[in-house]
């Protein structure tokens, strides 16, 4: 009998053991019912069935509201879901009966309680981390509210922005711009000028893509800069009947602006308009370049230019959800930029034909102007009810005329160069159609595939006077229209599989190029090829806060219309500058190891990545027989970059955060057919903090450096700057007011540039000074709904340093004790 019952309590423990070490996979989606959108690392905590003293199992959600866990045990469980400012949802399960359990797409509310007796101290992320794309969440920052697009790109992952403004993304300027997930040829063609007139409040995200996936062009070796402007879901919960609108107005020494912006639903309609008007002055940049032939030629030549630049943008985003299944999405914008530059300059020329000495002035005029047109509209149609298989379907088109003048005026006469007065006038004229389908399917668990196709209708024509004296030199004028059209289709495949990820793709484009020249030195020509295009990263999940990718892909640069037009520029009598028509597309190949790491109070990403190109598309110097500066571009080099990016994100109290953002790049560039070669290393570090003063002050600091940038002639040098803003919101956050600055490290609060290039046969050497100091004061009132409001109240204000590290030390003795 003694045998027996020990026999019955041995098999007893051992069903027990097998009970216990029984493991189901739960997973699903939490949702922010109003916003229709995942709610980021909320809270997860498993219980035995009607317990709630000690949780088995505690997780959390990653970025998307996704979550995946393994539990061990048999029978019924209470699954508890929280996040600050949310009411808290509990749903049982039985585990032991089926594996894996699918929980679908759980959804979330406001809570009335918190939201009416305490102040929510909470924020989504700023910056939400993938292997293959970066996103910068701009309307949880408090600068949005008093900064420009620019500024708040200089805070970036993988994104920087030198002293003059230029953008580079991942170390190249190669790169496109889209709006809302579709290009823009305005904000492409000179995205440091509209950045530069967009006030942040108007942009939700910035999406840094530096593998966008076969799904996205090929075009734009560094990737894809995705602006994501601030509009209403219209998928969202139709609970959220009202609206809610923002105004601004800002004036400062360097610019003045306003803007308005309005969204809500009303049932299934949403709606969003977005009209913005601004006036950037930023003072007189002053040049000196200093240029050495071989021959013992010498020029020396000093300018002042004051540019001023008039933007307006308005844009309206209709969204209606037709049914549970379906969706109609129409957007529209229109954009218009006017700059006018005026420039006076002194030119001493010596040596050889020059004598001891040759000197004259001259005053340029040039204006601007670009207007801008797109619209879109796009179905998406859903088939099941997990939505995660669908048909979109879109039609979108640019349309974007431009026109150039620029008036050179000498005041002399000279028998050893040509100083007659001269007038241009360009007018440029693009048109864009895009014809676009995509399909997403699911294989099977964690599995997707994606298909789609693409056809793109490119037209553009330029017709370039030119008149010596007011009189018209058609031997010096050209005209002529580019037709640019592209077919691709792509194939992707997304699965995921426990703790590995991956995604492969490949997209083939074929283009067709025909150039016609009315008038001008050009030939007709045209063209075809083709271009396959493969993409393919992988993840590693090491915890519930971070992964590890390693990714891959292959962009292409097309030469653009100012590329290939042969139109000889001779505005300048001791230069000429023209485009190339013999160019060829640019391959370049883009290899990262990526790092993510996600605590309560640290963020970080770690990028080491590495690109070549063998026909990089470059533009040199040389000098011609009639001793005249030739200027033009060739695929002349071969280029290697590797580099480490990093940014950091500490939230040190509750009151204090530190930022920390830059990198550190080798490039070594080499051209046979010029026979020359550079390489050297460069650096560039944002580092600042963000201070919660008495008072409810919030304070922003910054600091910001860069070293010299190579090119294959000469490099440009590096600047230093500070930017500061302090910010004051009252009657309940709906007003909000602003001050801020940014100064230069130099003389004056300026940034003192230096530029050198070596040609064949000549040295040039270029001092610039920049006047970037300036301070604005920026105001602005939200109004709107009282739900709505609310809701914009709590995306405002910081993390909750304290809920978020008691969570944090949760998890970690939880996960010791299991």
């Amino acid at each position: 009998m003694k045998q027996f019952r020990c026999f019955l309590t041995t098999m007893m423990l051992m069903v027990s053991a097998v009970v216990m070490a029984q493991k189901t996979t739960v997973s699903g989606v939490l949702m922010d019912k109003s916003l229709n959108e995942g709610e980021p690392y909320a809270t997860i905590r498993v219980f035995k069935a009607g317990k709630t003293d000690k949780p088995i199992a505690m997780f959390i959600t990653d970025e998307n509201g996704h979550f995946q866990q393994e539990l061990k045990g048999k029978g019924k469980f209470d699954i508890v879901f929280s996040s600050v400012g949310k009411e808290e949802l509990r749903q049982t399960i039985e585990l032991g009966n089926e594996n894996p359990i699918d929980l679908g797409t759980i959804y979330t509310k406001d809570s009335e309680t918190m939201l009416k007796g305490v102040e929510i101290v909470a924020q989504k992320p700023l910056v939400k981390m993938e292997v293959d794309k970066m996103s910068y969440n701009v309307a949880e920052d408090e600068d949005s509210k008093s900064n420009t697009v620019l500024d708040m790109l200089r805070k970036v992952p993988m994104v920087t922005v030198d002293g003059q403004d230029n953008i580079t993304v991942n170390g190249s300027s190669s790169f496109k711009v889209y709006v809302d997930g579709m290009p823009n040829v305005m904000f492409s063609s000179n995205p440091s000028m509209v950045f530069k007139s967009m006030p942040a409040s108007a942009v939700k995200s910035i999406e840094v893509m530096t593998n966008p996936g076969a799904k996205y062009d090929a075009e734009g070796a560094a990737g894809v800069l995705n602006i994501v402007m601030n509009k209403q879901n219209p998928q969202a919960a139709q609970s959220m009947n009202g609206y809610n609108g923002t105004v601004r107005a800002s004036a400062g020494n360097k610019q003045m602006g306003g803007s308005v912006f309005l969204n809500g639903q009303q049932g299934k309609l949403s709606y969003s308009a977005n009209v913005m008007t601004s006036y950037n002055k930023p003072g007189n940049t002053t040049t000196e370049m200093e240029q050495i032939q071989d021959n013992g030629t010498s020029q020396l030549m000093t300018s002042s230019n004051n540019v001023k630049t008039p933007f307006t943008m308005g844009s309206l985003t209709l969204g209606y959800q037709l049914d549970s299944m379906s969706v109609l999405n129409l957007t529209a914008q229109v954009n218009s930029m006017n700059m006018k530059s005026t420039g006076t300059s002194t030119t001493t020329m010596g040596g050889n034909a020059y004598g001891n000495e040759f000197s004259y002035g001259s005053t340029t005029d040039m204006k601007n102007s670009r207007t801008s047109f797109s619209g879109s509209i796009d179905y998406q149609r859903f088939f099941n009810k997990e939505h995660t298989q669908s048909l979109a379907l879109t039609y979108q088109l640019n349309y974007s005329p431009a026109t150039t003048e620029m008036t050179n005026n000498f005041g002399t006469n000279s028998s050893i160069i040509d100083l007659t007065n001269r007038y241009s006038e360009n007018k440029d004229k693009t048109t864009n159609h895009i014809f676009q389908l995509d399909y997403t399917m699911p294989l099977g668990k964690g599995q997707s595939l994606n298909l789609g196709s693409k056809l793109q209708l490119h037209d553009a024509t330029s017709d370039a006077k030119y008149y010596l004296k007011n009189v018209y030199d058609p031997s010096s004028s050209s005209d002529y229209e580019y037709k640019n059209s592209i077919l691709a289709g792509y194939g992707e495949y997304v699965g995921n599989y426990g703790s590995f990820g991956l995604k492969a793709g490949l997209r083939y484009e074929y283009t067709w190029q025909d150039v016609e020249y009315h008038l001008g030195n050009g030939d007709d020509f045209s063209t075809s090829y083709g271009s396959l295009v493969p993409t393919a990263s992988m993840q590693y999940t090491i915890s519930q806060g971070s992964n590890l990718g390693l990714t891959y892909n292959m962009r292409i640069s097309r030469p653009g219309i100012s590329y290939l037009n042969p139109y000889v520029d001779k505005t300048n009598p001791i230069a000429l500058s023209y485009g190339n028509p013999d160019l060829d597309v640019e391959k370049a190949h883009n290899v990262s190891l990526v790092y993510n790491a996600f605590t309560s109070k640290l963020m970080v990403n770690l990028n080491l990545h590495h690109n070549f190109v063998d026909n990089a598309i470059s533009q040199y110097s040389f000098y011609d027989n009639d001793n005249l500066l030739n200027t033009t571009y060739g695929n002349v080099v071969k280029s290697h970059q590797t580099g480490l990016s990093g940014y950091v994100n500490y939230l040190l109290t509750k009151d204090t955060r530190i930022f920390f953002n830059g990198g550190l790049n080798y490039t070594d560039l080499r051209s046979t057919a010029l026979d020359q070669k550079n390489n050297g290393w460069t650096a560039n570090i944002m580092a600042g903090i963000q201070q919660t003063l008495p008072w409810n002050l919030k304070l922003s600091a910054f600091a910001i450096t860069s070293t010299k940038s190579y090119t294959l002639q000469g490099y440009s040098g590096g600047f230093n700057l500070v930017t500061a803003s302090l910010s004051k919101s009252l009657l309940k956050d709906k007003l909000n007011l602003s001050i801020s600055g940014m100064m230069g490290l130099n003389k004056g609060g300026n940034i003192n540039i230096e530029t050198s290039s070596r040609g064949k046969d000549f040295t040039s050497n270029t001092k610039i000074k920049v006047p970037i100091y300036g301070v604005t004061f920026t105001v602005s009132y939200t109004f709107g709904n009282s739900k709505m409001s609310q809701k914009q109240h709590q995306s405002r204000v910081q993390n909750d340093f304290i809920e978020q590290q008691s969570q944090g030390e949760m998890l970690n003795s939880i996960g010791n004790e299991m």
